[in-house]
């Protein structure tokens, strides 16, 4: 039997999954995109495939993926993702196809504890308060019985614990070989453990680090491998154009300061000025985070640096890391954590350099601050050059996946920015019954965008809808301003439990949405796509207005002014096909399942009265349409 008729088999009536997997069933969708991989396998060809919600696209790569015997890294978006293929998925195909070969979970080093770490954090006392020392505890007490030391996996402590910088190594703070836990280090084992396996599951930050570190000639973290999957792909351009710039955060100075201080503290006690000028560092960075003004701010670098008092702040931050340089180097060699300091400042050294010299064409030069940190960033316009290298220098296949990557019918936007050519493109439609499972709504009467009055005649228009369908709501914002804004509405004015994103952790929000009754959800970008909430819980979607990302959003102002000058037309080109792959991603939160009923309204009348509308409407699933919210009532009383 050859390799697409094994494929063929295994989806079958009569088939391994389905003998093996409970409630399977074949779908024709599957089937086609699962022979589409292994192609892409066979004959070392690009693929790129949307396939609707409920297609089962994790099965339809994985099973020709497990079937080829090649060794394969699969990519996810997000790192729930990537648990779930691991700890869910892929023992249930591998179970069902009785493959024997090795299978591999690799993150990021941030997600490691460091065993170096933790005993600096133990000898020299946690940064914080008594919850963080109880967290360390917690930490400290489940080490004992962790096998992979990934932290995700110490559950009894909050996802965005204070604690956990602390505890992971940076790749400037890491000493490698030379460190005294190089042997037990949680980071080498899982890496060893990657290259020895013949399928990995990565995400795309991890991928996307490990390209661009053998592009500038080091060594590489991901295998060699014969086959390369990226599902939720759509989120890949971005992520990679963040990988092929550099930056330079508050965060890597501060640890630099910290560390210099616990050699001083620890191995150096002689080295009194080692101390001084790593503290007197720190004061110049806060110094400096003060001159990009208050709140969270984001915005041009070069706009910045024409302020003379931010150049001034900038030479000094430069003149006093030049002084810690020459205190360092006059005791290089009496500690290996104090060469390793040596290096780290010999970097940031060039990489401030470098951004202070905005003049260099084809980047982004950009700013972004937060609270006490900041980050200073030079981005690439577009990596299609880079990244479509190394598609073509490597004869394997690549399969790019999504839910959303067409933009009315066409992949060109997609492809484009990552320089992927002579691909194999198809588009899957969902399996789901959109005309008789769910309504479109765009409501008439909308309020006038942008005045003083919008968020309160929105709120009064959507409550009832809302309150008729007893909460099960998500209500999705393309700002924060309009989340806080509708969350504190409808507080005000219904008796609806209001849950809003940011008061406690995404998985504890979800698990509150599901439990309590009359729920709406208020959230923004991070509920706009990898949420899988089925069945009556969650039966109304309510978006706010078209997610066009703000034209003066530093990178996106500096891609439409590069693609001007070139002779197109940004807002067709750029805005637009990124606008329609984010609604896309909202709308897919309702229906997720064949029995899954309900309605998506959208509240923005440029879908029915602006031309481009077409263009979002036809990549949009074609549920039954309408404009009377009465309608809309009667649907949700009628599921």
């Amino acid at each position: 039997m050859n390799y697409q008729e094994k494929i063929k088999q295994a989806f079958g009536t009569e088939g391994k999954l389905s003998k093996n997997i409970q409630g399977f069933r074949p779908r024709e969708a599957q089937l086609v995109m699962a022979q589409a991989v292994g192609k892409a396998v066979e004959f070392a060809k690009n693929s790129v495939i949307e396939a609707g919600t409920g297609t089962g696209k994790t099965f339809a790569y994985l099973v020709p993926a497990l079937l080829s015997r090649k060794k394969t890294i699969i990519s996810t978006g997000s790192k729930n993702l990537q648990d779930q293929l691991f700890k869910r998925d892929l023992p249930t195909i591998q179970k069902a196809l009785n493959y024997t070969g090795k299978i591999a979970l690799l993150k990021g080093r941030a997600n490691y504890l460091c065993l170096e770490r933790l005993d600096q954090v133990i000898a020299m006392g946690v940064l914080g308060d008594k919850s963080v020392l109880a967290d360390l505890k917690k930490v400290r007490k489940w080490h004992t019985g962790t096998q992979s030391g990934d932290l995700s996996e110490c559950i009894t402590i909050a996802e965005d614990s204070p604690i956990l910088p602390q505890l992971v190594s940076t790749t400037d703070s890491c000493l490698g070989s030379d460190c005294p836990n190089y042997k037990e280090c949680y980071v080498v084992k899982a890496r060893k453990q990657a290259l020895e396996s013949d399928v990995v599951v990565v995400n795309h930050h991890l991928f996307c680090a490990d390209m661009a570190v053998k592009e500038s000639g080091f060594g590489e973290l991901i295998p060699q491998a014969e086959l390369v999957i990226f599902d939720e792909a759509h989120q890949l351009p971005d992520i990679a154009s963040q990988y092929f710039g550099q930056s330079l955060t508050s965060r890597q100075l501060f640890d630099i300061c910290k560390d210099a201080n616990i050699v001083y503290r620890t191995e150096l006690k002689d080295l009194a000025q080692l101390g001084k000028a790593s503290d007197h560092l720190q004061k110049i960075i806060q110094d400096f985070r003060l001159l990009m003004g208050s709140g969270t701010v984001r915005g041009n670098l070069r706009d910045l640096l024409s302020d003379p008092k931010v150049v001034e702040g900038l030479t000094k931050l430069k003149e006093n890391l030049d002084f810690l340089i020459e205190v360092v180097k006059k005791s290089l060699g009496r500690s290996e954590t104090l060469d390793k300091i040596f290096e780290r400042l010999a970097e940031v050294k060039v990489l401030l350099n470098k951004l202070s010299d905005t003049n260099v064409m084809g980047y982004c030069y950009w700013y972004e601050a937060n609270g006490r940190s900041f980050g200073l960033h030079i981005t690439p316009l577009t990596v299609a050059d880079k990244f479509g290298e190394q598609l073509k220098s490597q004869n394997i296949g690549w399969v790019f996946t999504s839910a959303t990557l067409e933009v009315g019918g066409k992949f060109d936007h997609f492809c484009n920015r990552l320089g992927i050519d002579d691909a194999d493109t198809m588009v899957l439609q969902s399996p789901f019954d959109y005309a008789n499972q769910s309504l479109l709504c765009v409501p008439r009467y909308l309020p006038d965008t942008n005045k003083a009055h919008t968020l309160t005649a929105l709120g009064q228009l959507l409550q009832p809808v809302i309150e008729a369908n007893e909460g099960r709501c998500f209500l999705l914002c393309t700002s924060y301003f309009m989340m806080r804004g509708l969350a504190d509405f409808l507080r005000e004015h219904s008796n609806l439990s209001v849950l809003l994103q940011g008061e406690t952790s995404k998985s504890r929000l979800l698990e509150k949405f599901v439990a309590e009754p009359n729920s709406v959800l208020v959230a923004t970008q991070s509920f706009w796509e990898g949420i899988d909430v089925r069945g009556d819980a969650l039966s109304l979607v309510i978006i706010d207005k078209l997610p066009f990302s703000a034209p003066d959003e530093p990178l996106l102002k500096a891609r439409m002014d590069d693609c001007k000058l070139q002779g197109g037309d940004p807002f067709n080109a750029i805005q637009i096909p990124e606008a329609v792959i984010t609604l896309k991603q909202g709308v897919g939160r309702l229906i997720r399942d064949v029995t899954d009923k309900g309605v998506v309204i959208i509240c923005d009348s440029r879908l029915v009265m602006r031309g481009y509308g077409s263009t979002f409407l036809k990549s949009l699933p074609p549920s039954t349409r309408t404009r009377d919210l009465n309608k809309v009532i009667n649907f949700l009383h009628k599921r």
